[in-house]
C-alpha cells in the first residue's frame, strides 16, 4: 500500500514540472505562403441565356464544338413572332410605297393639286382680262365680279390642294417611320428565339435539347476562349494584404492529383465576396502543359516571399513580444531577436541569435 502510494506521488510530482527541450537555430530554406482555393476557368468565359419563353426547336451544337462570333446554337420555336414579323414586313412595304414614285394616294393628290393650280391660273388671268374690259367700258361690273369670285374660289382650291397633299405626305413619312420601328421591333423579337454565341470560342457545355422547354434568363450554354486557363481563386480577407500581381503560386487540382502546376497572379479583385469574406485573385499557368479540363477544384499556396539558408527556429519558440527563452550558462533568460518570415511551424531570426544559441522549448504538459 505505502509502494503504491509513493508511486502515484512520483508520477503527480513528474506531470507537475514543465518540461523542456532545448535546440539550436539551424539554416535552411524557408517560405511564406498564403493558402486559397477555387476552380480552373476559361478565359472569356461566359453563360448563354435563353431571351424568351419556348422548347427548342433545334439544337445546332455539341459539347466540344469550336463557334465563331454569332453562330447559332439553338432555335426556339417562333411560330408566333414569325406570323408578327411578316405582319410587320407587309405594313413596312406598304409605308414605303406609299412614299415611292409609284404611290397612287400621292399621285392622286399631285394631280389635284396640278389641276387646282391650272384652274386657278385660268381664273387668275380671266379676272384680270375683265378688269382691263371694265376699264375700257367694253364689260359690266357684274362679269367683273364674277371673274373675282371663280379667281377667289380657285386659289382657295389651289391652297387646299397643295395642303391636303403636303399633309398627306407628312402623314405618310409618320406611317413609313412607324412601320419601320415595328418591323425593327418585330425582328429584333424573333432574333431572340435565335440563341447566338456573343464570340468564337468552344462550347463548353450545353443544357437543353430537342424539345426541352426553357424560359428567358435561363442558362442553356458555357462557352469561352480555347486559348487560355484562369486560376480563379479565393483568398481570405486577413492575407489579401500580402498579395501582389506576379506572385508564384502552386496548386493542385483534382483531376491531375497530387502534380504541381506553377502559375502566378495575374489580377486581384478589390471587392469582397460578403458570404464568404474573401477576395478573387486570378492567376494564369506557367507550364507548357495545355489544361484541357474547366470547372476542376484546386488548391494552391500563393508565395508571399521566401529565402534561401536563413537562420530558422521552431515558431512555437517565440513567446509574446518576438522574445525568445535561451540557456545562458547555468541560468536561463529571456531575450528580443528581430524576426523576418513566419510559416505555421517555423520563424526567421534575422538577429539576435545565432547557430550555437540554446533556445528553450517548452514541451506540452
Amino acid at each position: 500500500m505505502l509502494k503504491a502510494l509513493s508511486c502515484i506521488l512520483l508520477l503527480f510530482i513528474l506531470s507537475g514540472c514543465d518540461r523542456t527541450t532545448v535546440i539550436h537555430p539551424e539554416r535552411k530554406n524557408i517560405v511564406e505562403t498564403v493558402y486559397a482555393s477555387g476552380k480552373i476557368i476559361s478565359e472569356n468565359e461566359y453563360s448563354v441565356f435563353a431571351l424568351s419563353n419556348g422548347t427548342v426547336k433545334e439544337k445546332l451544337v455539341k459539347d466540344g464544338d469550336t463557334v465563331s462570333k454569332g453562330k447559332v446554337l439553338y432555335e426556339i420555336n417562333n411560330e408566333s413572332s414569325s406570323a408578327r414579323l411578316e405582319a410587320a414586313t407587309a405594313n413596312f412595304e406598304l409605308a414605303r410605297l406609299n412614299l415611292s414614285p409609284q404611290s397612287r394616294i400621292l399621285n392622286d393628290l399631285k394631280i389635284g393639286m396640278q389641276n387646282a393650280a391650272i384652274k386657278f391660273s385660268n381664273d387668275s388671268l380671266n379676272y384680270s382680262r375683265m378688269k382691263n374690259l371694265l376699264a375700257q367700258n367694253a364689260t359690266s361690273k357684274v362679269n367683273v365680279d364674277n371673274a373675282y369670285a371663280n379667281y377667289t374660289i380657285s386659289l382657295n382650291q389651289k391652297k387646299s390642294a397643295e395642303e391636303k397633299y403636303y399633309s398627306t405626305m407628312n402623314e405618310l413619312k409618320l406611317a413609313f417611320e412607324n412601320a419601320k420601328s415595328q418591323l425593327a421591333a418585330a425582328q429584333s423579337e424573333l432574333d431572340n428565339y435565335f440563341i447566338k454565341s456573343e464570340s468564337g470560342g468552344t462550347v463548353f457545355q450545353t443544357l437543353k435539347e430537342k424539345g426541352e422547354a426553357v424560359h428567358a434568363g435561363e442558362v442553356i450554354a458555357l462557352l469561352g476562349s480555347t486559348s487560355q486557363r484562369i486560376i480563379k481563386l479565393s483568398v481570405d480577407q486577413q492575407d489579401i494584404d500580402k498579395i501582389k500581381t506576379g506572385q508564384e503560386v502552386l496548386l493542385k487540382s483534382d483531376v491531375t492529383g497530387n502534380t504541381i502546376y506553377h502559375a502566378a497572379v495575374s489580377q486581384i479583385y478589390p471587392m469582397m465576396n460578403e458570404l464568404d469574406q474573401t477576395y478573387r485573385v486570378d492567376a494564369l499557368f506557367n507550364d507548357s502543359v495545355p489544361q484541357r479540363f474547366i470547372h476542376s477544384s484546386v488548391e494552391a499556396n500563393i508565395i508571399i516571399q521566401q529565402k534561401n539558408n536563413a537562420l530558422i527556429i521552431p515558431y512555437k519558440a517565440i513567446s509574446t513580444g518576438d522574445s525568445v527563452k535561451i540557456k545562458d550558462g547555468t541560468k536561463t533568460k529571456y531575450i528580443v531577436v528581430k524576426t523576418g518570415i513566419r510559416t505555421m511551424e517555423d520563424i526567421e531570426i534575422v538577429s539576435g541569435l545565432d547557430e550555437s544559441s540554446e533556445v528553450i522549448i517548452p514541451s506540452q504538459k
